[in-house]
């Protein structure tokens, strides 16, 4: 399927004196089963398509058709039998974002334009088939409007020019998370789908980012603006020189499309290649690696403990933002070990987590064919009745590419915020003068799915720590006090020690975890977990003095080198109060600007999505396999 082309109705239309029998014929010889015409913020295209095959069919109905337009209405026929073709419109945004309305082949024109002009396209110009149409609509409306009315909602080039991605702004943030989290969109469509980068759009929206929890399907489309693909620049593409497979379980249909679009199996979507390069699914996830939502397992047996810790990272995942397991596939190179009985290893797994989870969990498990082996996935949603445990008493979360089992803290903020999302618990109101607590973050961590709102262009400042408590007569000591929220620019990734008490000879440590924003007390090194335990030593064995950081303004470099396989890096920061956090851990994934800046080796080479390489074509900057087939702007719109 082609879901992004422009027609002869789109005012930058390059081949002038084509026709739609033209148009369709290409359409036909690039093998494409479903298309869509999204001219910008017009329906004409279809508006012509549609008045050009009535007046054939009434000339027929009359008995006057000539010899040529009896071959024009048959080849429209034929090909309206072969190809679905959906109506539909590249809308611009405020502040020029491109987004993709796509509808049942049924709407009539009017229902077309009655949205449009919901949209606020000015009526004089739903004819033009241009890209200015002046103040329109705001992104979020834009997309609930369009779902709305039916429509497939797709942001256009997302991580291109007019992008909702934001690659052209000054500025980002939560409008950024907001424009590409919101539950109205159904999809993002990208020009590196084929990028093997670390920071490769499909990555970044992968579900793994903390501030980014809703993974987002991504498909690609030709945004053809002409019949063939331009000789002299590549970068322009014609119809079908860049096409998304998409398995149906029957003949194309609009309500087919939407229903995969609307489900949580990432599979049924993928980069179209010839019949003998198929793109691999899990080929492709096992070069990702495990992550927070997704884990490999190469056998699951009893023994050894093997099909325990497959249920571990189940309930993790349930408690967590949900995420995939894939069993008979580790992440080493070379072909995976598979699953020899499929059905029989399905029938075990579905048995088990029905006997061992609690509360009742509804999994998707299936089987995938890789390098002619099958492997065994479970599709695990995030739990709507948290916390999920492990024979009656063992809760696990999933942080980064770890299960680990859930302290007292963890699971009493699992409890209140279920209790919260069912109305059994009003979390108490902050006082007046604080700031909430998601713009003091600076990364919209609410509920997953949930709608979110654009921050203001002013940051929220952030909040100054409070002084630390003194010890109390008797030397117990003094309640710990709640702690500050993380400072607005703080890392993604990593780990900071926000308190320290001693009692009876021992160091309790209160640790934020900025993989989730939880804040746990009473970690002592004994108990802390890999990377809280990392924290603790560096901390106890003396902090960095300021002038062996390495400054940047407000934020710099204590040290960087490779833990467990990863680049990490321990960052500093001065705070409003003047005193300086420390961030123990961050790995390339948590560090948006300014702590970019630092990153070294592979990590720097990745340094973003797909760019813009300075003649508006968006390229992946020889991270990846790019192949140049980006959309761009160049001045005309596409």
């Amino acid at each position: 399927m082609d879901l992004h082309l422009h027609s002869m109705a789109s005012a930058d239309w390059k081949e002038p004196g084509a026709t739609w029998l033209d148009w369709l014929y290409k359409c036909e010889q690039r093998g494409l089963d479903v298309v869509a015409i999204t001219d910008h913020n017009t329906v004409a295209g279809v508006a012509q398509l549609r008045k050009e095959i009535e007046r054939l069919q009434w000339l027929e109905a009359e008995n006057r058709l000539r010899p040529n337009e009896r071959r024009e209405l048959d080849e429209y026929r034929r090909l309206g039998d072969k190809i679905l073709v959906l109506p539909g419109f590249e809308f611009t945004a405020t502040f020029g974002f491109h987004l993709l309305g796509i509808f049942p082949p049924e709407t009539s024109v009017r229902q077309l334009e009655h949205i449009l002009l919901d949209l606020h396209v000015p009526a004089d110009r739903l004819d033009q088939g241009s890209t200015e149409v002046g103040a329109t609509t705001d992104v979020l409306t834009a997309y609930k409007i369009i779902r709305q009315a039916g429509g497939l909602v797709i942001a256009a080039h997302a991580n291109s020019t007019h992008g909702v991605a934001m690659r052209d702004f000054p500025f980002g943030g939560q409008t950024k998370i907001a424009y590409t989290q919101d539950p109205n969109l159904h999809a993002l469509e990208v020009t590196d789908l084929e990028s093997r980068s670390t920071r490769a759009t499909a990555r970044f929206f992968d579900g793994s980012k903390p501030e980014y929890p809703r993974r987002m399907r991504c498909v690609q489309g030709s945004d053809a603006h002409r019949l063939n693909r331009d000789p002299s620049d590549k970068n322009r593409m014609g119809i079908g020189d860049r096409v998304t497979e998409i398995k149906l379980p029957s003949t194309p249909s609009f309500r087919a499309i939407k229903a995969v679009f609307e489900a949580n199996d990432f599979a049924l979507t993928r980069p179209y290649r010839r019949k003998d390069e198929p793109f691999d699914h899990v080929a492709a996830v096992r070069q990702q690696g495990p992550n927070i939502v997704q884990a490999f397992h190469e056998r699951m047996t009893r023994q050894g403990g093997r099909l325990y810790t497959i249920l571990s990272d189940v309930v993790a995942f349930a408690n967590t933002h949900g995420g995939t397991v894939y069993l008979g596939a580790g992440v080493n190179p070379g072909p995976p070990l598979g699953v020899e009985d499929v059905d029989g290893a399905i029938i075990e797994l579905r048995r088990e987590i029905e006997s061992k989870v609690v509360p009742p969990l509804e999994v998707e498990i299936d089987a995938l064919e890789t390098q002619d082996r099958q492997v065994v996935r479970i599709r695990v949603p995030e739990g709507r009745d948290k916390p999920y445990c492990l024979d009656d008493s063992r809760i696990y979360l999933r942080l980064e590419s770890d299960t680990v089992q859930a302290v007292r803290d963890e699971i009493v903020r699992l409890v209140r915020r279920a209790l919260v999302e069912r109305g059994e618990l009003v979390e108490p109101a902050k006082p007046a003068s604080a700031p909430p607590a998601e713009a003091a973050k600076g990364r919209g961590r609410g509920r997953r799915g949930g709608e979110s709102k654009p921050a203001s262009a002013e940051p929220a400042p952030a909040p100054a720590a409070p002084p630390a408590p003194e010890e109390p007569a008797g030397g117990e000591p003094a309640p710990v006090a709640s702690d500050p929220e993380p400072s607005q620019n703080a890392p993604k990734v990593g780990v900071q020690i926000v308190d320290v008490r001693e009692r009876g000879g021992i160091r309790y440590y209160t640790i934020r975890d900025l993989r989730n924003g939880a804040s746990v007390q009473n970690v002592t090194l004994k108990s802390a977990r890999r990377l809280w335990r990392y924290a603790i030593s560096q901390h106890e064995q003396a902090a960095p003095k300021a002038d062996a950081i390495q400054w940047v303004g407000d934020v710099g470099l204590v040290k960087a080198e490779k833990r467990a396989g990863k680049q990490r890096y321990d960052f500093a920061q001065r705070l409003p109060d003047g005193s300086v956090a420390i961030y123990y851990g961050v790995t390339e994934e948590g560090c948006d600007d300014p702590w970019r800046q630092f990153l070294v080796g592979q990590d720097q080479d990745d340094g973003g999505e797909a760019s813009d390489n300075g003649n508006g074509h968006a390229s992946d900057n020889g991270n990846g396999s790019d192949n140049g087939d980006d959309a761009s702007d160049n001045g005309n719109g596409e």
